[in-house]
């Protein structure tokens, strides 16, 4: 595996590959990888000749009360695993390089951004549209592979690929789960013993919504108070949204017709969780 850390490097790497027709995937990350990334990586290999992994934490997408500072950074771990998993290229551009002195383009988010974490975070999409313009500019991938975990992310890279006419198939790979459901990432390492213990609320309500689509309940607003009953069994995780929404726009449903995807996001001291599902209403079901 190399180890490049400049754009100009990155670009002229995959000029060359795609002189000699190779394919190339790539499996954008803020580092601190673990078995979720893993399976991304292993799903990127599966439709490339040869793999980029990135490990850049773009400062752009922080708010200044976010948590920058104290973000994981365990960049031999993470060397590691790329490794492991036979990644060729592991790219690692420091802040100045990706955003020099004078930078001042910025890629708007588009309106599927607006909602949910957009309204929770709304400098963060613009900062992820334009850090995966840029990556996309200097890894010219064919192949780029993002999480579920992240729904509305991944919906606004889609957007952004057809927009700007990329020509960059995206895959999204089902979000991995540990043992008692919870969706894995980077930011669990903050839960204390106790509060890791109650971090699974969040995907049991997810289950109760999707479990109440399946039985024939099609109105969003009780679909969502379903979900919301589950979690407030733990008074102490606070909710930031919980929403029935059209999995193409992201907008609330006041019934699901067909397919629906459940979004949520809650705070467990002072970690902030997000998880999804989709589902799809059974055609044999009745309207309730």
């Amino acid at each position: 595996m190399n180890i490049l850390r400049t754009p100009k490097a990155m670009t002229a790497w995959s000029r060359r590959l795609h002189r000699e027709g190779v394919t190339i995937g790539f499996v954008p990350t803020m580092g601190a990888l673990h078995d979720g990334h893993r399976a991304l990586i292993r799903a990127a290999r599966l439709q490339c000749d040869a793999l980029v992994v990135s490990i850049f934490v773009n400062p752009t997408q922080f708010a200044p009360t976010e948590d920058l500072a104290k973000y994981p950074r365990p960049i031999a771990n993470d060397r590691a695993l790329c490794r492991a998993e036979g990644v060729d290229i592991c790219f690692e551009p420091p802040v100045k390089a990706m955003y020099p002195e004078g930078f001042e383009t910025v890629v708007t988010a588009p309106g599927i951004a607006q909602r949910w974490e957009g309204e929770i975070r709304p400098h963060h999409f613009a900062g992820v549209a334009t850090v995966v313009t840029k990556l996309f500019g200097m890894v010219r991938p064919d192949v780029a592979v993002f999480g579920q975990k992240d729904f509305q992310q991944a919906a606004l890279v889609r957007r952004v690929i057809e927009d700007l006419s990329l020509g960059i198939t995206l895959i999204v790979h089902p979000t991995v789960r540990e043992q008692d459901g919870l969706a894995m990432s980077s930011r669990n390492v903050y839960l204390s013993a106790s509060d890791r213990a109650l971090a699974p609320i969040l995907y049991k309500s997810l289950q109760a919504g999707a479990a109440a689509i399946k039985d024939g309940i099609t109105l969003g607003r009780k679909i969502q108070a379903m979900m919301t009953q589950i979690l407030r069994r733990e008074p102490t995780a606070a909710v930031d949204y919980l929403a029935v929404c059209n999995p193409d726009t992201l907008t609330p449903l006041k019934s699901v017709s067909d397919r629906a995807v459940l979004l949520g996001a809650i705070r467990i001291g002072s970690v902030r969780l997000i998880d999804n599902l989709l589902v799809k209403r059974p055609a044999t079901r009745g309207r309730r």
